[in-house]
């Protein structure tokens, strides 16, 4: 090291017991807080600072990990290397370096000590140790004395060797972390695996009708091979069920699939969500944080309600597609991944391409094997069997005796139109049974009649579809549609006195969800 000199006898037994209490450290079952915590105090029973800093390089960026003598800001903000050239010249020289005093390299911590936010502005010593573990540069220590002389004397070698056992305490803090986010990985994963598990119990695709035969067939073909699904069908047909189904009948069965509502991410953060992001990369990113694709790194990545997804970040899913890679936010690395993506929509995609709202390259490759999911109104025969199935499941949540569904009602539900679908099918069940049920002792024998049902009124307690909507007199079908929404949102708002949980509750949405969608038609609730 520059102007270093060899310190006094006196100081060895002190320093030599510094680097043993570092060395033990390596082998101590700490955290990594406080092994950084640790690792400046030892160092300051040998380096005289007013104030240092623990940094380590991620990419180019130096990400503060403990300072003593430094206001919390200091912790709080990435060092681009290129930003900060005394840091890089800590990190490019072999061995620690001080710098002179009144250097023309400014200081990447002016004003954040702790004593006098102006302090360092003035003439005063800094040393830089690069740290360093199976000859690679892993970070920085930095320290600096408002005393010019305060480093003056030091012995060269003890600073090498503080730093190379610096280093490799902090590879070994790395190695930790790194081992850390591996079990928080396979955590998400099994949580993940386990939630799957559950939902799909006792929710296979029901029906015997030429519908669902040909559905059925479709997702067998399919399901074996790697190639991308889009699913498509109106709202609540069960396109994540179909999903599911293509996953359970894949080689990657054993792993996650993982489920990714695109229509309820705010654009501000869905790069991050999908992607993920470096330390340092945006304001309140104080660590690295794995998206989504990595998270289904071998598994299955469900993209729903994909049509929402912002076109700012659909260049990023093509290239993901493509190249199978994808890059976090604040880096400058990409990472490779191993994911099959079934995305699903109840969106005419083939629309939004033209009115510029969806890439076509993107709709290109996520429908390399499209799925249509068909509306319940196509299947009339099936409703008999899945009113059943969901009175059984009501009935079994409730705690309740033997239930059945009048001939009358089994009648009514197979005439309704169903614009909900099987989702709202579902929702009418469950609300007859609870009336039923209403009022009746424990273990009673139930039947569900006309009474209890109301669906006559239609999705959501609304008048008739046949009456309600007048027939078509011209225009586009997306553009009735989206009045049929607008008019059905209203009136759940109104009957709900202006409650919006309430409201997306009884037409069997998120609120996220319901927000959204009125956000799209031009309302605002």
């Amino acid at each position: 090291m520059e102007n270093a000199t060899t310190s006094s006898r006196s100081q060895q037994p002190d320093a030599l017991e510094v680097l043993l209490e570092i060395g033990r450290d390596l082998t101590a079952s700490l955290g990594s807080l406080d092994r950084y915590e640790r690792l400046l105090v030892a160092a300051r029973r040998v380096l005289p600072f007013d104030a240092a800093c623990l940094l380590r390089l991620q990419g180019d960026v130096l990400v503060p990990l403990a300072a003593h003598g430094l206001v919390p800001q200091a912790l709080e903000r990435p060092y681009p290397r290129r930003q900060h050239p005394r840091l890089d010249a800590i990190l490019r020289a072999p061995a620690p370096i001080l710098f002179p005093p009144g250097s023309a390299l400014p200081d990447p911590f002016d004003g954040l000590l702790t004593a006098d936010p102006h302090a360092l502005e003035r003439i005063h010593a800094c040393l830089g140790c690069p740290l360093t573990a199976d000859g690679e540069v892993v970070g920085a220590l930095t320290a600096d004395a408002l005393d010019p002389n305060a480093f003056d004397g030091l012995d060269s070698r003890l600073l090498a060797t503080l730093g190379a056992l610096a280093g490799a305490a902090l590879r070994t803090a790395m190695l930790i972390e790194a081992l850390e986010k591996r079990a928080e990985h396979e955590t998400r994963v099994a949580r993940e695996l386990q939630r799957s598990a559950e939902e799909t119990s006792g929710s296979a695709i029901l029906g015997a009708s030429r519908a669902i035969a040909t559905l059925l067939s479709e997702i067998s073909v399919v399901a074996a091979s790697d190639l991308p699904v889009l699913v498509t069908g109106e709202t609540g047909v069960g396109k994540e069920l179909v999903a599911r189904q293509v996953h359970s009948g894949s080689g990657r069965r054993e792993q996650a699939l993982i489920h990714v509502n695109c229509a309820a991410l705010p654009e501000s953060i869905a790069e991050s969500e999908l992607f993920g992001h470096v330390a340092g990369s945006f304001t309140g990113a104080v660590r690295d944080r794995a998206g989504k694709f990595e998270v289904a790194d071998g598994g299955s990545l469900f993209l729903d309600e994909v049509g929402e997804l912002p076109l700012s970040l659909q260049p990023k899913l093509l290239r993901a597609l493509q190249q199978g890679e994808i890059q976090r936010i604040g880096s400058d690395r990409p990472h490779r991944v191993n994911v099959r993506v079934i995305a699903a929509t109840n969106r005419d995609l083939v629309a939004e391409v033209e009115r510029g709202r969806f890439r076509a390259d993107l709709y290109h490759r996520l429908a390399v094997y499209p799925i249509r999911v068909p509306a319940l109104r196509e299947r009339r025969e099936d409703i008999p069997l899945l009113a059943t199935h969901f009175a059984d499941a009501a009935r079994r949540r409730l705690g309740l005796g033997p239930l059945r569904l009048g001939d009358e009602v089994r009648a009514q539900l197979a005439a309704a139109d169903w614009p909900g679908n099987v989702r709202e099918l579902e929702n009418v069940v469950s609300r007859a049974v609870l009336r039923a049920a209403a009022g009746k002792p424990r273990g009673a024998a139930i039947v569900v009649g006309l009474a209890h049902v109301d669906v006559a009124a239609g999705p959501a307690g609304a008048e008739p579809v046949a009456e309600a909507t007048p027939a078509p007199s011209g225009g586009e079908l997306r553009e009735q549609v989206d009045a049929f929404q607008r008019r059905l949102i209203r009136e759940a708002v109104e009957r709900n006195g202006g409650n919006k949980a309430a409201a997306a509750r009884e037409l069997g949405m998120h609120r996220a969800n319901l927000h959204h969608l009125a956000r799209r038609l031009g309302l605002e609730v």
